[in-house]
């Protein structure tokens, strides 16, 4: 009886060292409170001073944290150089922005806290920042990231969602990185802001799926204006609004304008008119109710920022966030 009694204490004590170990491994809100107490007020500063300047920063800063996260991890793969980088990736070339400001963000960072905050950290705040500034809700961003050696450009080509695919798909790309379907429609939701390339939706707007015709789920008067703007003599380049009539503001209009079939990525219209009842009917309750989509938003946020961080003694804390220390 006596040696069972040694036993199960010497069970519990291994469990609640294993349950320490693993504690210190996972993000916490607080990380950088004594080595870096400073670090949301520098990154908060930087962010204003970058849509200030540009207003569709905000979007560009929301993606390259969703486009980091959804390759290997976050961990900050997207922000390095290289012609195998996950930049020259086809869902980012001529894409992906905002690689500048995340580099002023690093130099005010260090000048503060030289080697202790992470890229990928960096990348999460400023998420956040983007959304709370655009009028979204804030959220308390878990840290303690570290930042990868290598980019994955194949990875970033098949794991990234494609604005031409169809729910199905892009429901299944995000299960294969830990994310469900209100995850789905409510990321989906941060195209409330920014803009998209005519190359991402003129598929849509005079032959599409090889009609003759254009897309049938976008509202006419829609169709003239991009047809306009997006002609097929054009490079593809000419940007235009993701949630029409609400371009700047993080509010529930995406939503609003999907029930009138004012999608203009394929993408993002497939949300409602595909046959996914699920995602139709989320798209409805996120229309009518912005304060949901905004919680939801928030958490799927969180989520999406912890999917496989390296932590502890695992990559290493870039000094400059596109290459790797020497």
């Amino acid at each position: 009886m006596k040696r069972s009694s040694c036993y199960n204490g010497y069970s519990l004590f291994l469990t609640m060292l294993m349950l320490c170990v693993v504690a210190r491994s996972q993000l916490t809100t607080d990380f950088y409170s004594t080595t870096c107490p400073n670090l949301l007020q520098i990154v908060r500063r930087e962010v204003q001073k970058a849509i200030k300047f540009e207003t569709r920063m905000a979007a560009s800063l929301i993606r390259l944290h969703f486009h980091d996260c959804f390759v290997n991890g976050c961990d900050a793969s997207v922000l390095l150089d290289g012609n195998d980088g996950e930049k020259f990736a086809l869902p980012n070339i001529n894409s992906a922005r905002g690689f500048e400001v995340v580099d002023a963000i690093k130099t005010a960072v260090e000048s503060q806290c030289s080697g202790v905050v992470s890229c990928a950290d960096i990348l999460a705040i400023a998420a956040r920042d983007s959304v709370l500034l655009s009028g979204g809700k804030s959220w308390r961003v878990l840290l303690g990231r570290r930042d990868g050696l290598v980019a994955n450009q194949t990875g970033a080509n098949a794991k990234l969602p494609s604005p031409f695919e169809d729910v199905d798909t892009i429901i299944n790309k995000f299960a294969a990185v830990g994310l469900n379907i209100i995850d789905v429609v409510a990321l989906s939701g941060a195209h409330t802001i920014g803009q998209a390339r005519c190359a991402t939706f003129n598929n849509r707007l005079f032959n599409f799926s090889g009609t003759g015709a254009p897309d049938s789920t976008m509202e006419s008067s829609m169709v003239s204006d991009l047809q306009n703007l997006c002609p097929l003599t054009d490079d593809g380049n000419k940007t235009t609004a993701l949630d029409r009539n609400s371009t700047d503001l993080f509010d529930n209009h995406y939503f609003q304008n999907l029930l009138n079939n004012k999608g203009l990525l394929s993408s993002d219209q497939e949300l409602f008119s595909s046959t996914n009842l699920t995602t139709k009917d989320l798209v409805q309750t996120y229309s009518t109710n912005q304060n949901l989509f905004l919680n939801d938003f928030a958490n799927s946020m969180i989520k999406m920022g912890n999917i496989s961080p390296l932590t502890g003694s695992s990559g290493e804390i870039r000094k400059k966030c596109s290459v790797v220390n020497s």
